[in-house]
């Protein structure tokens, strides 16, 4: 039993989960690992539920442990860990949406994926007539204050997404989203697949993390089969989440600089994010490498045309990237819109487990890459960028910062890439097993557990967003600051609407 699990008493074990330990605890248990998280000592990585239990992923980031602990919601309900710890709040109200599992005790009771249109309530877990009742938002008390609603449409091709902004004059005094309009149902479409069509599910829950989500849902995947993945698919595997990476980000460098009224920089960073997605359709077959990773390694091999393209990409964005950051920094209309705007301060970045460059431009250094870390990544040389300025500038310097360090991983990913086998052969288990993975995409940390049956089909599976933890954070971020910073402030975010939309 690992130190994390020690210090709970009434944990039983459960077998055939690797390669955290799962452990099944009484109320008791489950409100200890509450106080836990609100104390600071354990960071909440993940909270979903199924018919009849709810599920918490935990780490002791001192100790590098990591834990999932099980609640047999037998009644229905389960103690509220959001009571104590608010980033669980918003992951409680999905559970009560899609299993009906009551959270008790919990600040805030209001549905969260359910809009009352379903036909239905709680589809996953008990049928019921389905709540069409109007949203009620929070109450804002005040003189002179303002309403402004914006969505779910916006003016751009970006998923929907509701913002309910409450002003006095043009400071906003609080900001409330409301999201659940891409609502897919993937986890119920998982339950009674087979893995590969789990894997392409995955890598469709969010269309510009499809890498980061079907690299998670693999290695979990082959935690629970304990599938040994050929060393060439593991370091193709890195190569791809890097090439993902360094697209994202050079999108977003510009899309951010275009929120600031500078569409210059929008216009040569889409032009370098092109190039990187051109690299990987030459390399991989597809610009977003969609469906080029499988449970066992990866779908698709790099040739010598493939690498030939990736050396010329990483000389040309070598070229690009230093204009870029002169052009960012001295151009004092960009500075005067990002630099103290939409701040995050360091003790909300570590209260809600703020992972990529939301969480590193606050000074949370987490990356899954180092920590608990996977391979290549534990035999690869690479920094993990920090600033503590917590404002939209720092968000932007962690972007350019991760482009460098990404551009170094694949240097050293093309250096060091192994011959042989791109994908291992899949054995049926023969009994129930469970895997769990946490892999480092674009945004932040990707989170992956599932049940996989003895047939090899899978019996439950969830996926976790970084952006779940993210998105509570713009609200807080936007708060005092014009309303005309907010779409600046937003892109500085870039949180995925599909990605916590399930």
């Amino acid at each position: 039993m690992s130190q994390l699990l020690s210090q709970i008493a009434s944990t039983k074990m459960m077998a055939h989960h690797r390669p955290w330990p799962r452990a099944a605890v009484n109320a008791e248990g489950w409100r200890f690992a509450a106080d836990q998280l609100a104390a600071g000592r354990w960071v909440l990585v993940g909270l979903w539920g199924e018919r009849h239990a709810v599920h918490m992923a935990v780490r002791d980031e001192a100790a590098n442990e990591s834990a999932v602990l099980s609640f047999a919601a037998a009644d229905g309900r389960f103690p509220s860990v959001a009571r104590l710890h608010p980033p669980a709040l918003r992951l409680e109200r999905t559970i009560q949406d899609l299993f009906g599992l009551i959270a008790e005790d919990a600040p805030d009771g209001r549905p969260w994926l359910d809009h009352g249109r379903w036909g239905m309530s709680a589809p996953l877990g008990t049928h019921g007539p389905a709540n069409a009742a109007r949203y009620p938002f929070l109450p804002v008390e005040g003189d002179s204050l303002t309403e402004i609603a914006v969505g779910p449409v916006h003016a751009g091709i970006i998923e929907p997404g509701f913002f309910r902004f409450t002003t006095n004059g043009e400071a906003v005094v609080r900001l409330e989203q409301r999201f659940g309009y891409t609502h897919k149902g993937l986890e119920n479409l998982m339950a009674g697949a087979t893995l590969a069509r789990g894997i392409d599910l995955a890598g469709r829950a969010c269309g510009d993390s499809t890498v980061a989500y079907s690299y998670a849902f693999a290695r979990a995947a082959e935690e629970a089969l304990e599938v040994n993945v050929p060393p060439r698919a593991v370091w193709l595997r890195a190569l791809m989440a890097e090439l993902e990476r360094m697209a994202n980000h050079f999108g977003d460098f510009g899309a951010i600089c275009n929120d600031a009224g500078f569409a210059l920089m929008l216009a040569q960073c889409s032009a370098v994010r092109e190039r990187v997605l051109r690299t990987s359709d030459t390399a991989f077959g597809h610009r977003m490498m969609r469906d080029c990773l499988a449970v066992g390694g990866v779908a698709r091999d790099l040739a010598a045309e493939g690498i030939t393209a990736i050396h010329a990409l990483l000389d040309e964005t070598g070229r690009a990237l230093p204009r870029l950051k002169e052009l960012y920094d001295n151009t004092a209309s960009l500075q005067d819109r990002t630099v103290s705007t939409g701040i995050v301060t360091a003790a909300l970045a570590k209260q809600y487990a703020a992972g990529g460059y939301v969480g590193r431009a606050s000074g949370r250094s987490f990356d899954a890459r180092q920590a608990p870390s996977y391979a290549p990544y534990d035999r690869l040389r690479f920094e993990v960028p920090v600033r503590q300025a917590g404002d939209a500038d720092a968000r932007v310097w962690i972007r350019i910062e991760e482009i460098e360090q990404s551009r170094a991983l694949i240097r050293q990913i093309l250096d060091h890439l192994p011959a042989g086998d791109i994908r291992a052969e899949l054995r049926l288990p023969g009994e129930a097993r469970e895997g769990v993975a946490l892999v480092e995409g674009f945004r932040g940390d990707v989170f992956a557990w599932l049940r996989v049956n003895a047939d090899g089909t899978l019996a439950r599976a969830h996926l976790r967003d970084p952006s779940w933890f993210q998105w509570p954070l713009l609200e807080a971020a936007i708060e005092n600051n014009i309303v005309a910073d907010f779409p600046l402030c937003n892109k500085s975010f870039n949180c995925a609407y599909s990605g916590t939309d399930l």
